[in-house]
């Protein structure tokens, strides 16, 4: 069964060897996300964390909080190439959107990919994800909306 554990002493240096698949140049190594959420801990708005189905590791998502827009960003899913077309993309968005539909404080996930990632936006859209027209740092930029109304 997919589920998203903490990274700590246990997973970390696992965490740190998980490889984007060959050739693909989407995605930030690890060791950069670990990073850019290590700048971030006082905030306590990026929560990395590691994909697991049952015991065996198989992948990495990171997301950001953006509370004051009841935003929560998708920054970053990485599965390694021994892992991917077996729905743990597919798996960790799902958990990703139950969260966001349990959490009242926020009504939509964003994440974002870079023009030509084929396999991302249909992973994407499947899911849900819709373009908003907007290009981000040269990145298409999809949204998640959470259906119901959950604050006044």
């Amino acid at each position: 069964m997919i589920h998203l554990e903490s990274i700590d002493r246990r997973n970390f240096y696992q965490v740190l060897e998980l490889e984007r698949p060959a050739g693909e140049p989407f995605v930030a190594p690890n060791s950069v996300s670990l990073a850019e959420a290590w700048l971030y801990r006082d905030e306590n708005t990026v929560h990395p964390a590691a994909i697991y189905d049952d015991d065996t590791l198989v992948g990495f998502v990171m997301t950001h909080d953006r509370p004051e827009e009841r935003i929560r960003d998708i920054w970053r899913i990485l599965i390694p190439e021994r892992f991917v077309n077996r729905g743990y993309g597919s798996g960790t968005l799902a958990i990703l959107i139950r969260r966001l539909c349990a959490d009242p404080d926020y009504d939509a996930l964003v994440l974002s990919y870079v023009p030509g990632n084929a396999a991302a936006e249909h992973v994407y859209r499947k899911a849900g994800f819709q373009p908003t027209g907007e290009i981000d740092d040269g990145e298409v930029v999809m949204r998640y909306e959470e259906s119901g109304q959950k604050h006044g």
